[in-house]
């Protein structure tokens, strides 16, 4: 699905009302019924729809931009990674020792030995300069000694450091702290289940960027809004720990209602069982349940099964709540509508 802000032509700040107003407006001017002649009229239409259906709900459209929030943290990202690649390629080996850290100061001219200074830090030891010779008679064996001392040094001097320690040490300066960054960032994700995925421990997986397919666990003490870390199962960088999988469990809309670890679904009653009460069944998570409704139920009342609902860590299971509904039946009944028309306007029969 395309960006629905850009579907509905308003600004990511705009207000309920400003996107209610820009789907009525986009909604009238792309209706089939006005566009006979235009064959994507219909397409254009649902996906208006679609845009609206996910930015009018506050949670829907707070997943959404939460999701491109990191969606682009991970492109910014990644181009660093190549930007760094690029450079580290591009630019000439120093002679010495010059590791993740100076090339990156140099990069970012800034001398790291100066603000590690700076911060408290230790400063590397810089290498003694060699005094001169200042005796002009100094023995040959002794220059020949000197000169392989040198050619040795030249020779075991470290090259520049590679581009996976390249990208570790721009995250650690623009995280503002080399010393205090030692894992990677974590995955963050929602993982969408039903209720029977929860209840039959159905395991839902997720992708990481490396393409790895990793199933977060569900079961018991999973509900609507948990909150599932899996240790050292995302993002991987180059000399740092791994970050965490941080998964929130979101529970699909279905025949079932998520209140904690309780269920809530609807009871559908006619107004005579309402009003003498009945034996019914409602379906349960499990199966059919058998419920008895009261004497004069009305659609504020409920019926609450104890152990129906999801199971919480202890082992112990909520509640399935039953909310009474009132159901007029398919076809008028004139004998209804006169007891009806007598009960409001104190007529009898």
């Amino acid at each position: 699905m395309r960006d629905p802000y850009s579907i509905l032509g308003v600004k990511r700040s705009a207000g309920q009302e400003e996107i209610k107003a820009a789907w009525r407006s986009l909604a009238k001017a792309v209706h089939p019924d006005q566009n006979h002649d235009d064959p994507l009229a219909t397409v254009r239409f649902t996906e208006a729809g679609r845009a609206y259906d996910l930015l009018r709900d506050p949670d829907k459209r707070s997943r959404y931009d939460r999701q491109q929030r990191e969606a682009e943290m991970r492109r910014m990202e990644q181009m660093r990674r190549q930007q760094a690649e690029r450079k580290a390629r591009s630019e000439p080996p120093r002679a010495g020792n010059e590791d993740a850290e100076d090339m990156i100061a140099r990069i970012f001219g800034v001398d790291s030995r100066n603000a590690q200074a700076d911060a408290g830090a230790q400063p590397r030891p810089q290498q003694q300069a060699q005094p001169q010779q200042t005796q002009s008679n100094a023995a040959p064996a002794q220059d020949a000694r000197k000169a392989a001392d040198e050619s040795d040094e030249a020779n075991t001097a470290p090259a520049a450091a590679p581009g996976a320690t390249l990208i570790s040490a721009i995250l650690r300066r623009i995280r503002g702290s080399r010393a205090k960054m030692d894992k990677a960032p974590d995955l963050v994700t929602d993982v969408s289940v039903s209720v029977e995925d929860i209840l039959n421990k159905v395991r839902p997986t997720i992708e990481t960027p490396e393409g790895q397919t990793i199933r977060i666990p569900v079961g018991a003490g999973t509900t609507d809004g948990q909150v599932i870390r899996l240790k050292e199962a995302g993002y991987r960088m180059e000399g740092l720990r791994r970050g965490d999988v941080v998964a929130t469990v979101r529970v699909t809309p279905g025949r079932f209602r998520v209140d904690g670890f309780d269920l809530k679904v609807d009871l559908p009653v006619t107004i005579e069982n309402a009003v003498l009460g009945c034996e019914t069944t409602i379906e349960g998570p499990l199966g059919p349940l058998s419920v008895t409704v009261p004497e004069w139920s009305g659609s504020d009342q409920t019926i609450r099964i104890p152990g129906e609902g999801l199971i919480m860590e202890n082992g112990e299971r909520g509640d399935l709540v039953a909310e009474i509904r009132l159901l007029l039946w398919d076809k008028p009944d004139a004998r209804m509508i006169d007891l009806m028309r007598s009960q409001r306007e104190g007529l009898y029969l």
